[in-house]
């Protein structure tokens, strides 16, 4: 597998082996699926930089991914990037997935409240929406349970600690495992 996306993805502030992709990794293997997880997570992507770079990490992959696991979106919202420009940049990187007929599992994010319904509502329908059009696996919202828990978050309050991110593979694992085994 490929996991593709940010700060959330590279283990930002977390010691080597910390990061979500090595806890996913972990998790699959004590179930018994042989995962191999690329960690192409860089900190402080926005989806516009991950979309400038996806297909060069596909292309110097030893193969093709059985799945790739995509999470941007955060840096776009602290940047308050337009939805419309996020949501483009997600449809890109999907369609070049599809082209190359690999799978997708999507790690969304939302927006804080505080940015008002006219931001919000838009940016939270990117990663269903895209999910349900790609027919893509997807977990709603990457730090959900997660987020506002100071005794799984970072002093940055963005950011899990390790704590954090064995909540977040203890969710999302199960649904990688499901769509790993299930009809291609």
């Amino acid at each position: 597998m490929l996991a593709f996306g940010d700060s959330l993805y590279a283990g930002y502030g977390l010691a080597r082996g910390q990061s979500l992709p090595d806890a996913l990794q972990r998790r699959l293997r004590n179930e018994g699926i042989n995962a191999k997880i690329v960690n192409a997570g860089v900190s402080g992507d926005t989806s516009a930089a991950g979309r400038r770079r996806l297909v060069f990490s596909l292309n110097n992959l030893p193969r093709k991914p059985d799945l790739v696991l995509l999470g941007l979106g955060g840096n776009d919202v602290l940047r308050q990037i337009s939805p419309a420009e996020t949501r483009a940049n997600m449809v890109a990187m999907l369609d070049e997935l599809a082209k190359r007929d690999i799978p997708v599992m999507l790690t969304g994010m939302q927006a804080p409240p505080n940015l008002g319904p006219d931001y919000v509502k838009p940016f939270n329908a990117i990663w269903p929406d895209l999910a349900a059009r790609y027919k893509a696996g997807l977990y709603p919202f990457i730090l959900d349970g997660v987020i506002g828990n100071a005794a799984l978050m970072q002093a940055d309050r963005v950011h899990p600690k390790a704590a954090g991110i064995g909540r977040i593979a203890d969710k999302v694992a199960p649904l990688l495992a499901k769509q790993l085994q299930g009809p291609r």
